[in-house]
């Protein structure tokens, strides 16, 4: 087997395992900065600097932005905030690595959401991934004979999963039909406006000032927009099951920055961890016979 090194692969496959590498190193900044300040304000002030940068990219585009793009973008951002609110709240008692992991069941959860929302079955290797992603989860979870004994930051952690694959699942049906630079600016800002809005109702607080989470609302906005800008980008040419496949390793990437800082998982979780990648990428197979199928079908 012919295996490609890294410098013949090409920009846009590199540019995913860039961002992929930056978005493991996110949860460890997250789960340090939200030690100094609530989870809605960080997550607000992240997506509030991204998608001012996302805007500034996107200039006189954005004044040709059409009633469905602002749909298109207020949605995505519904889940978004969902997904990252949950997500950094979790990051409270969850380690980064802990995390990445959980965040990850959004591959196999994505099948399971559209049977249950549009009424498409899922095909067999995805029934085998979400398989092997309980597995993992129950390890993760400390779960044993068929019950899950799950802490509040890791149910948070679950439900802002489900948030990010609402989030993917938005975006494959508006994508055909919009311009990905106004909307990735329009739903970055709409996530910092829904966390807004939220804080008072929350009770949330101004923290006392900190570089620790002011670096890091810098660091994540402008990370947050790199990453989905570059997605955006480099999904035109690459398939999304050969870009999932790369998006698989950000759970490790994560696990390999929460070691180096001190992180400690134990035999178990780091077993559950390797069942989740294992059905991330199972999940996006499919059978040859089908893909001859297919291609008898096309001509």
């Amino acid at each position: 087997m012919h295996i490609p090194r890294l410098r013949n692969l090409p920009l846009p496959e590199l540019s995913l395992i860039g961002v992929t590498m930056i978005w493991g190193v996110t949860f460890l900044i997250v789960h340090i900065a939200v030690e100094y300040t609530g989870a809605l304000l960080l997550v607000g002030l992240r997506f509030l600097i991204a998608g001012i940068l996302a805007a500034i990219l996107a200039g006189r585009h954005l004044r040709q932005v059409t009633r469905l793009e602002l749909l298109a973008g207020l949605s995505i951002g519904a889940s978004l905030f969902i997904g990252y609110g949950l997500q950094s709240y979790g990051l409270q008692t969850v380690e980064s690595s802990m995390s990445a992991f959980l965040t990850a069941l959004y591959v196999p959860l994505v099948p399971l959401l559209q049977w249950a929302l549009f009424r498409k079955a899922p095909a067999l290797f995805s029934w085998i991934g979400i398989g092997l992603a309980f597995a993992g989860l129950l390890l993760i979870s400390g779960g044993s004979a068929g019950h899950l004994r799950m802490s509040t930051g890791e149910i948070a952690t679950l439900g802002g999963t489900i948030g990010i694959a609402l989030e993917i699942m938005l975006i494959g049906y508006f994508a055909p039909h919009v311009d990905s630079r106004r909307v990735t600016a329009i739903q970055l800002l709409a996530v910092a406006l829904f966390c807004f809005l939220s804080m008072p109702i929350a009770g949330v607080e101004w923290p006392e000032f900190s570089w620790i989470w002011v670096g890091a609302v810098i660091g994540l906005g402008a990370a947050s927009a790199m990453i989905q800008l570059v997605m955006n980008w480099a999904q035109k040419t690459v398939s999304p099951t050969r870009a999932t496949v790369i998006y698989a390793g950000e759970p490790v990437w994560a696990g390999i920055v929460g070691r180096i800082a001190g992180e400690r998982l134990g035999p178990f979780a780091l077993i559950g961890g390797a069942l989740i990648v294992m059905g991330v990428l199972i999940s996006e197979l499919r059978p040859t016979w089908k893909s001859r199928t297919d291609r008898r079908a096309a001509t």
